[in-house]
């Protein structure tokens, strides 16, 4: 159960965190709280496991990484784990993730590549991955255009 502090501090870190020298400074004087308070607040929610820390949202387009894919695996179920965090291993992943295999009935490891270069040049890094992990069956969806990128609001 969250406290009204709690529930405060956690809206306040939902939204866009002030871009100034102390933002939990300005969120405290927000919510009436003294900086020190927040950032107690914070670290109490992460030592919970309520939240797993404060980071930014990138927009990938904007830093230089032009192209994205999502990349469906078709991963033998006992073969899932050892997959899964070898794939989590590469620096252009973002998100990976075990899902159930709807899609066709066999892709069942999803991951998220941000990459600098062509579709062309993803295309030869997706297919590095697939021969490091041994796993050929996959489905590549290259990102078109990005409708909305925001962090999740939960309270």
């Amino acid at each position: 159960m969250l406290t009204e502090e709690e529930k405060g501090v956690i809206r306040a870190l939902q939204g866009d965190v002030p871009l100034v020298e102390g933002p939990f400074r300005e969120i405290g004087l927000r919510l009436g709280m003294a900086q020190e308070r927040v950032m107690t607040v914070i670290a109490g929610l992460i030592e919970r496991g309520v939240i797993r820390r404060v980071g930014a949202v990138v927009r990938h387009g904007r830093v230089g990484y032009g192209t994205n894919a999502m990349v469906l695996w078709a991963v033998p179920p006992e073969r899932c784990r050892a997959v899964g965090e070898r794939l989590a291993a590469f620096s252009a992943v973002s998100h990976c993730y075990l899902r159930e295999p709807y899609l066709e009935g066999r892709y069942n490891i999803y991951t998220m590549i941000h990459h600098r270069g062509t579709e062309e040049d993803c295309a030869a890094l997706i297919d590095e991955m697939a021969k490091e992990v041994g796993i050929e069956d996959r489905l590549v969806l290259y990102s078109e255009r990005e409708y909305k990128k925001t962090s999740m609001e939960y309270l």
